[in-house]
């Protein structure tokens, strides 16, 4: 297999090109039609597309200030886009596990990457769905320490994946290496499955889970060259100080202090060491002569130049932000590219009627803002997430959709939407009943609750969890600190001033804590029999 830059890499197996003017195509848009549930003679479909550490700045059609992402703005287009939606725990592993099973981190039992292991055994969507006659399978990054189960076919990467000639661990027992550009091998594969493999009399769920745009941001060959004559703004909370916030201040995921000038930023030099230089090697030598030749021809000018200017303090901080968003928006193209490849062809072959198609990121990113990358924080940046549909006939909801959702809401409302009855010990809602109606349902839920495990790990953000409502924010730091955040965001979108403790706020800070009590109660998150709320 071949990267998307060959046109003659999309004829995998039979597969219909499509023309590069059809990027730019809508999609089918869907009309009135009874309820899909009763749709007999088409059952409804599910694809479900998911990217690791993609945020919603990074994606046009909630923010332009970037880059435009075309396909991923299709979906938004004809369909839907969520402007309130969240994770329950902004971690790859977590939130994967929390979208399978429609619970939170602590009633699935996977808490956070380095100390879990998922349990197969426990109910998901994918064995619900199973049970109901669907096909289910799975291609690509799974990230849950043990095998999928509830899937007829997988192929999963180990670990985090390669973006260069990945290595894949099969149903069959084996583990094999693909040649090509680890984005357009997932697509192919699962294009493939559409077209080859499925049993086209039944319904089915395909799951297609990127590894991109995670770190280390390495782009596709024929993507090397974009925006490198691009300066992108430095965000206002660049150079945040963190006051009041000491959790805040004792991360380390700054740009400034913990990109690494070689894994992350590519700045190989046979003089200088730094700590994942060694994994970095290790990474750029699985790709072959050809893939490292062009890799090396776009680099290595800039390299020189670097080590040439032997920047420090600002100047150096302000290099390292130009050049992480230049590698992780060209990861970004590939990426919006090849969705496009998944709905021409679902719309070649007239299924975007019954289709529903799901794009979402397993949690949020920061792009600079409060001088980090990476996610973990409660913080709006990486709790929030992009979600889009594309919905098929029957389902009326079009354009935004405000009320706040989470990704435990996933799971059942892929059962419903099946026919199939959700399980009472799912905790997420179906989104069904706010993509049935033109204006959405009369009552909503008011607030979410979020809970972060992984400490002391990579990046060192510490335990926290906490209530947002439509206004407020109230989190919680404990493990070996005890700090409270409570955050006006009408007031204060950016989060820099923590009002916690402030005269004046203990009307808001009383009824934040009356709702952060009932969450923990609603989702019996047994931290609070260690912290109760009075």
């Amino acid at each position: 297999m071949t990267n998307h830059c060959d046109t003659a890499s999309l004829l995998l197996r039979g597969l219909a090109v499509a023309a590069p003017a059809a990027l730019a195509v809508s999609s089918t848009s869907c009309s009135s039609q009874k309820n899909p549930g009763d749709n007999e003679r088409k059952p409804l479909n599910i694809v479900y597309i998911m990217t690791d550490d993609h945020t919603a700045q990074m994606m046009s059609c909630y923010d332009t200030r970037y880059i435009s992402t075309p396909n991923l703005d299709r979906i938004a287009r004809d369909g839907v886009r969520f402007t309130n939606s969240f994770v329950a725990n902004s971690l790859s592993g977590p939130s994967r596990a929390c979208m399978l099973t429609g619970k939170h981190s602590h009633k699935n039992g996977f808490l956070s990457n380095e100390m879990s292991v998922f349990d197969g055994e426990q109910p998901t969507f994918p064995k619900y769905l199973q049970k109901a006659g669907y096909q289910t399978a799975i291609f690509g990054k799974w990230h849950l320490e043990t095998l999928p189960t509830g899937f007829d076919r997988w192929e999963i990467l180990p670990g985090q994946g390669d973006y260069y000639n990945p290595r894949f661990i099969r149903q069959e027992g084996d583990t094999v290496v693909e040649h090509g550009y680890l984005t357009s091998i997932i697509t192919d594969k699962s294009l493939d499955w559409l077209e080859n493999e499925r049993d086209k009399s039944k319904p089915f769920a395909l799951i297609i889970h990127h590894k991109a745009i995670h770190r280390d941001w390495i782009a596709d060959t024929c993507d090397l060259d974009l925006f490198e004559d691009t300066d992108f703004p430095v965000p206002e909370t660049f150079y945040d100080d963190y006051a009041g916030r000491p959790a805040a201040a004792a991360q380390e995921m700054s740009i400034d202090k913990d990109l690494d000038i070689i894994y992350d930023l590519k700045m190989l030099n046979d003089t200088v060491d730094t700590r994942l230089k060694s994994t970095y090697l290790s990474i750029i030598g699985r790709m072959d002569s050809a893939q490292r030749a062009a890799f090396d021809a776009h680099y290595q000018p800039i390299i020189d130049d670097f080590y040439k200017k032997n920047l420090t303090g600002k100047d150096l901080a302000e290099w390292k932000f130009q050049r992480y968003m230049r590698d992780y928006m060209k990861v970004v193209k590939s990426l919006d590219d090849n969705v496009g490849r998944v709905l021409d062809y679902l719309e070649e072959h007239d299924m975007l009627d019954n289709t529903l198609v799901v794009y979402t990121s397993d949690q949020g990113f920061y792009m600079g803002e409060h001088g980090w990358f990476d996610k973990r924080f409660m913080y709006e940046e990486s709790m929030r997430t992009p979600l889009v549909m594309l919905l098929p006939k029957g389902l009326e909801r079009r354009g935004d959709i405000p009320e706040m959702v989470q990704n435990i809401d996933y799971a059942p409302t892929f059962l419903e939407l099946a026919g199939i009855e959700v399980p009472e010990d799912m905790q997420g809602m179906s989104l069904m009943p706010l993509l049935r109606d033109k204006n959405g349902p009369e009552k909503w839920r008011d607030n979410l609750y979020y809970h972060y495990h992984e400490y002391p790990a990579e990046h060192m953000v510490k335990r926290h969890y906490g209530v947002r409502d439509d206004r407020y924010k109230l989190m919680h730091f404990y493990n070996d600190i005890d700090q409270w955040e409570l955050y006006d965001l009408k007031e204060d979108p950016n989060e820099m001033h923590n009002i916690y403790g402030k005269p004046g706020t203990e009307e808001i800070t009383a009824r934040m804590m009356q709702k952060l009590k009932a969450a923990q109660e609603q989702y019996d998150d047994p931290i609070r029999e260690k912290y109760p709320i009075k």
